[in-house]
């Protein structure tokens, strides 16, 4: 992998083989794909079965999901991820949750929590993987909702949790890319709507964009 500026990059919601092209062109660690049904960018596995096999070498493939079932997430590994983004209430079970680490394991598997305002991350998760993804809430989905987050309290997470991982998502944009960096203290962001024309559609000059906000 290959840092932009001192930072991760994934770029996700891809649908499209020009704009994984586009991404892995300009440098991004990771592709994500979303194979929610209920997201407005959702990619069956069959069309990403058809989309993987001209992706560019390079970015690592992503698989978004949402509280799968084991043999869902076995299915899934099945099609040549490499990390798997797991979306959850805090309140699934955690014999569930290391379900989820047994089968891919901690270093491919990114926690992320869905954290309604005022309630305490699930510390018993740290156990299961290498790496946490936080991204805004908002009751009626898991992700993809474009507004920005909770900036200080990833930066406290982070802090209080050094030995793991930390990816920063929610309404990063190329505007905001830099004051969200600076109070966060992110070195791991995962943008998808800002660089977006519509949801599915990158937009090249967003990407551009982006990108050069990252190495300023």
């Amino acid at each position: 992998m290959t840092m932009i500026g001192n930072a991760f990059l994934k770029i996700c919601g891809i649908t499209r083989l020009e704009d994984a092209q586009r991404a892995a062109n300009l440098g991004a660690d990771f592709l994500g794909f979303i194979l929610y049904s209920k997201s407005p960018r959702y990619l069956p596995p069959e069309a990403y079965r058809a989309l993987s096999i001209n992706l560019p070498a390079g970015p690592k493939r992503v698989a978004v999901l949402v509280e799968p079932g084991a043999d869902e997430l076995q299915a899934i590994r099945a099609l040549g991820f490499e990390r798997f983004q797991i979306h959850a209430r805090p309140e699934v079970g955690l014999e569930i949750v290391a379900s989820w680490s047994a089968i891919v394991g901690p270093g491919a598997l990114w926690l992320a929590p869905k954290l309604p305002p005022g309630i305490e991350f699930p510390g018993a998760w740290l156990d299961y993987a290498n790496s946490f993804l936080v991204d805004t809430y908002h009751p009626e989905g898991f992700g993809g909702s474009g507004r920005t987050g909770d900036w200080t309290g990833f930066a406290h997470l982070a802090a209080a949790h050094p030995d793991k991982t930390w990816i920063l998502a929610g309404g990063l944009t190329p505007e905001n890319i830099r004051a969200a960096r600076a109070q966060s203290g992110a070195h791991f962001v995962d943008v998808n709507s800002g660089v977006e024309t519509r949801p599915g559609v990158k937009a090249p000059l967003k990407l551009d964009a982006l990108v050069a906000a990252l190495r300023d």
